[in-house]
């Protein structure tokens, strides 16, 4: 007989029930979600910076150094916000130097609110960390389209077309410029770059999925034109649009979700290997701020934000009429420029320190957040508004936009980039720069009824001439 299948009386393997665990497991469980709130809350060591409260000097200090060659570079813009401030009331006529002053402006201020979503991010998990730091990157963009939205169109500019415009070429700045600028900075040293196919596999699915959602109001709505008057169509359009804006809210918060929950292990992993082997935590404890300081400069960089955003777009209108510059290139290209110009150049200072990972999270994270949730949103609020806002896109920006995620896509699938891609990628952008610079503007307003009303006439005066 084995060992331990006795049969006697008494025997305390037979008799004796088996133990249960309820306590046990209910302690465990709360074991395990005391060290998960543990673990988010505690500063990870390299967000430590030895000091509590504000110190004036370190934080300006810190500030202006930033985390990169790159942000001290953008930094010597600050001046120039005071003076953009400035002129807009001073000489409020001045439209095209306080255009060009808003614009520079904004640099500087997007990259404050950039290196202190960065430092907040060194003070949580990793993967919470890149989170925190690509939403609160995407947060000027936000604060703009809500300038945008809230604006009434006039007869020379459509402020809700200017929004579609920047929604898909803030999407293709990240995807294009910013990524094909990576893929060069860091082949300046390397004969190639390799990165996870955790972050290039789930990055570029989840960019086929958001353009496929995008694409959908817009094959509506041109697929339906000579089938619906206009007025019903649009306004199918619409509600088609606020559905797919929550289906990809949805999306995006589900990702979230991957990463952070289930599966954050994988990135985990990737990015602490990565902080280890590379240069992006090199930094000891007094170049770092201390979390008071953080919120204070989160409050004035959005404080900031916010108030060249109300002064450049009060000027789109002057480049549109005066200047003759068409509603796509503005939103399509000058836009996103402005406004991600600091966001890109962390990216690419993180490809040249062969930080790839990290690089390709904050373009793909960037490029998901404006797609799947940042132009959702704008889409929300402007229902609440009671604003027509809607994801129909033109044609042309559309078809742009899902050959760039098959480009980009094809380019991320054998986890290897180098200067060649990169180059590619900013040759696309570029072309698409130049057909946006000649893109017509769409007729609004009393004109637009004065030329539907000639091209009847035209119609028929035809008709009438092929009687006879």
């Amino acid at each position: 007989m084995e060992k331990g299948t006795s049969t006697g009386t008494g025997s305390p393997e037979i008799n004796q029930p088996l133990p249960v665990h309820t306590g046990d497991l209910e302690s465990n469980r709360a074991s395990t979600l005391r060290a998960r709130v543990r673990t988010t809350l505690t500063i990870r060591e390299e967000g430590e910076s030895g000091r509590r409260g504000i110190h004036p000097i370190p934080f300006m200090r810190i500030v202006f150094q930033s985390s990169s060659w790159a942000s001290r570079i953008v930094n010597v813009l600050w001046p120039v916000v005071p003076v953009a401030i400035a002129v807009r009331y001073a000489v409020p006529d001045q439209n095209l130097v306080i255009f060009i002053l808003a614009y520079l402006a904004m640099i500087p201020c997007a990259n404050l609110l950039g290196f202190a979503g960065n430092e907040l991010a060194r003070k949580v998990p990793h993967v919470a960390g890149v989170l925190t730091e690509t939403t609160l990157g995407s947060l000027t963009e936000v604060i703009l389209f809500i300038v945008l939205i809230t604006r009434n169109n006039d007869g020379h500019v459509d402020y809700i077309q200017v929004i579609k415009a920047a929604i898909l070429g803030s999407v293709l700045a990240t995807m294009l410029l910013c990524l094909g600028l990576c893929f060069i900075a860091g082949g300046f040293k390397r004969h190639e770059q390799n990165f996870s196919e955790a972050v290039s596999e789930a990055g570029s699915g989840l960019l086929l999925t958001a353009g496929l959602g995008l694409a959908i109001p817009t094959v509506f709505k041109h697929s339906l034109t000579e089938r619906l008057a206009e007025v019903d169509l649009q306004s199918k359009a619409v509600d088609i649009s606020r559905s797919t804006a929550i289906l990809l809210m949805v999306a995006y918060l589900i990702f979230i979700y991957f990463q952070t929950q289930t599966h954050h292990g994988i990135y985990d992993a990737i990015f602490v290997g990565e902080s280890a082997n590379g240069k992006h935590h090199k930094n000891n404890m007094k170049h770092r701020l201390t979390f008071t300081e953080v919120v204070i400069a989160l409050a004035a960089s959005i404080a900031l934000v916010a108030i060249i955003s109300i002064i450049l777009v009060d000027k789109i209108q002057f480049l549109v009429e005066d200047r003759h510059v068409s509603d796509a290139f503005v939103g399509l290209i000058l836009v996103p420029l402005g406004e991600k110009a600091a966001e890109h150049l962390t990216a690419i200072d993180e490809a040249y320190n062969n930080q790839m990972n990290f690089a390709l999270s904050h373009v793909l994270g960037a490029t998901l957040q404006t797609a799947l949730f940042n132009g959702p949103l704008v889409v929300i609020i402007g229902w609440g508004l009671g604003k027509p806002m809607g994801l129909d896109f033109e044609i042309f920006d559309m078809v742009v936009l899902l050959l760039a995620i098959i480009t980009v896509g094809n380019f991320l699938r054998d986890q290897k980039s180098n200067y060649l891609e990169g180059s590619l990628c900013v040759i696309v952008y570029v072309a698409i720069a130049v057909a946006a610079l000649y893109y017509p503007n769409p007729v609004h307003g009393p004109a637009a009824a004065a030329e539907t009303g000639a091209a009847s006439n035209v119609t028929t005066v035809d008709v009438e001439h092929h009687r006879f």
